[in-house]
């Protein structure tokens, strides 16, 4: 039987990285580093959204930036495009 190492984020926890395996154990550091950046990102975005937005809950905040986190890419392109954000996208 051979030997499996796994990764995962700190910021995620390992109760948390064990109970969501699929998006949070990773098989490469190099993953678990990039899980890692989109949470630090998540982070700033929450602190930003609740000091701008008036009665904006914590938890809401939190969801709203690890979802702006998650995909930076597309928030990246869509500000020279910005229909990007709600074009169709195979998946969703």
């Amino acid at each position: 039987m051979g030997v499996k190492a796994l990764y995962y984020s700190e910021r995620d926890g390992l109760d948390m990285a064990l109970k969501n395996p699929d998006k949070m154990l990773f098989s490469s550091k190099a993953e678990a580093d990039a899980r890692d950046k989109i949470l630090e990102l998540s982070e700033e975005v929450a602190a930003f959204l609740q000091r701008k937005v008036s009665g904006l809950s914590e938890e809401l905040a939190e969801q709203c930036a690890l979802a702006i986190a998650e995909e930076k890419d597309l928030f990246t392109r869509a500000l020279k495009k910005p229909e990007l954000l709600n074009e169709t996208v195979a998946g969703d």
